[in-house]
């Protein structure tokens, strides 16, 4: 072997790695279709939370995963094409943040790309996955239960306010209701108002005033908006989600939105190791917390109860 044979050698020894780094997949790409904007305290704690979940399957954000995100801030119309650009931009997986209208656009938008959500419906009846236990499509994620949960918050406001015939229900458009037959089963009267933007949570505010609503269940978007409300209007109102009680309102039952996300970015990571949504069974809560706002109780002139008390996970004084 000569010497030119020998640099022959040598120069493909050096070049043969940079081909080889050119041919390695580039970095993953998991797109967030968010309902919101980054801005929202809420908002900022589920990130966080998916990104514990991200780490636990050893992904971290800028170093072996990039994250693009899609606000609509607030203005659900713009959410079909913010799914359409994630899905043009060729993304490993999508990740919802938001109501149920943003998981649809996304489902709507591809059924190739995994997408993993949360619901407060039931995802079946939605028609996002086939079963809890097997999705088999290409969604995957949490059911928040929350369509139960309005049948539960409903017995809760009436230990408080045991009075009550008109109960007002500010909910997400985009998601069904079963609840009007517990309702009227219990003689109380549901005046159900859909609201997604701060000037229809102001106008649904006015109208509940009007009819002298007895109390209020959230289950929709601004609540800590909302809870500054009822704390003006005198409204007992209850939430399912803890930042409604830590904002001022009276009391909040359900699952924890931070497990939820982190489950989220479990799953986002298992699914970048190669993993199918059609596998992985759709999550459910398995923790409750009961939360009551003792300062606002007493602003209200009402009397908690001790059973309720007592069962509380947390009395904010």
């Amino acid at each position: 072997m000569n010497r030119r044979d020998l640099l022959t050698l040598g120069g493909t020894a050096i070049v043969w790695p940079r081909a080889s780094r050119a041919q390695q997949k580039a970095m993953p790409v998991i797109g967030v279709l968010g309902a919101f904007s980054p801005n929202v305290p809420g908002v900022t704690l589920n990130l966080a939370a998916f990104r514990q979940g991200l780490g636990e399957t050893g992904y971290a954000e800028g170093k072996n995963v990039a994250i693009e995100y899609r606000w609509a801030e607030r203005r659900l119309d713009r959410l079909p094409a913010l799914a359409a650009d994630l899905v043009s931009r060729k993304v490993d997986v999508i990740v919802t943040e938001g109501g149920d209208s943003t998981t649809l656009a996304a489902k709507n938008a591809t059924s190739a790309i995994p997408v993993v959500f949360h619901t407060s419906s039931d995802p079946v009846a939605m028609g996002l996955v086939a079963s809890l236990a097997h999705p088999g499509g290409n969604l995957t994620g949490v059911s928040m239960m929350n369509t139960e949960l309005l049948s539960k918050l409903l017995e809760l406001l009436l230990e408080l306010v045991p009075r009550a015939r008109l109960i007002a229900v500010l909910v997400d458009p985009s998601f069904p209701r079963e609840t009007e037959a517990a309702a009227r089963a219990k003689g109380v009267q549901f005046h159900v108002l859909k609201v997604v933007t701060e000037t229809e949570i102001d106008a649904a505010f006015a109208s509940l005033v009007q009819l002298q609503a007895d109390g209020l269940i959230v289950d929709s978007f601004g609540r800590v908006y909302i809870a500054a409300l009822a704390s003006r209007h005198a409204v007992p109102a209850i939430a399912a989600y803890r930042d409604f009680a830590d904002a001022g309102g009276l009391l909040s039952y359900g699952p924890s939105f931070a497990a939820a996300y982190r489950i989220k970015g479990i799953y986002a990571g298992r699914i970048l190791k190669g993993e199918r949504p059609a596998d992985l069974p759709v999550q459910r809560p398995t923790k409750f917390e009961l939360v009551i706002n003792l300062k606002t109780a007493k602003a209200l002139g009402l009397t908690i109860p001790p059973s309720l008390l007592q069962r509380a996970d947390e009395v904010i004084q």
